[in-house]
């Protein structure tokens, strides 16, 4: 029998909605200025997290190879079939961002717009709603927001 944290996967992804909503409103309001810039980089760093969390969280429930980074991390869930190939691509280039936006966030270019950015509330939408499809798929019922409410 499998333990997957149910309630921590859906915490993380209610917060999907939110990061969506504000990379949407960055996009549309684009004018490379810091502020948006800031909400840019922000909704990118936190996409990455949700999607790294989430991913890692199932490769524990339901005990699927180890990961040794976080590239890693979505291309086992694309391996064990968690979401389809467009959303693994742009995963896998998301992903791919944390080590500026981490590490090296004092060169990171506030004032242009990622391409992720456009297409990426889209992304984490199917992202969520494949992962709620797998989980169900697995153990029954998701809702995927059994996490709403609670601290």
């Amino acid at each position: 029998m499998y333990y997957v944290n149910r309630d921590q996967i859906a915490r993380r992804l209610h917060a999907v909605p939110e990061v969506a909503e504000a990379l949407r409103h960055a996009v549309q309001a684009w004018d490379g200025g810091l502020v948006l810039g800031m909400v840019q980089e922000r909704c990118l760093h936190l996409a990455i997290e949700i999607v790294t969390d989430v991913g890692s969280y199932l490769i524990d429930g339901f005990i699927m190879r180890d990961a040794s980074s976080y590239d890693d991390i979505i291309q086992i869930n694309y391996e064990e079939k968690v979401f389809d190939e467009s959303t693994y691509e742009a995963l896998r280039e998301l992903v791919l961002l944390r080590k500026p936006l981490v590490q090296d966030y004092y060169s990171w270019q506030r004032e242009a717009l990622h391409p992720l950015s456009s297409i990426l509330p889209e992304i984490l939408e199917q992202f969520s709603s494949q992962v709620s499809t797998y989980v169900e798929k697995e153990l029954g019922p998701f809702q995927g927001n059994e996490g709403q409410g609670t601290e």
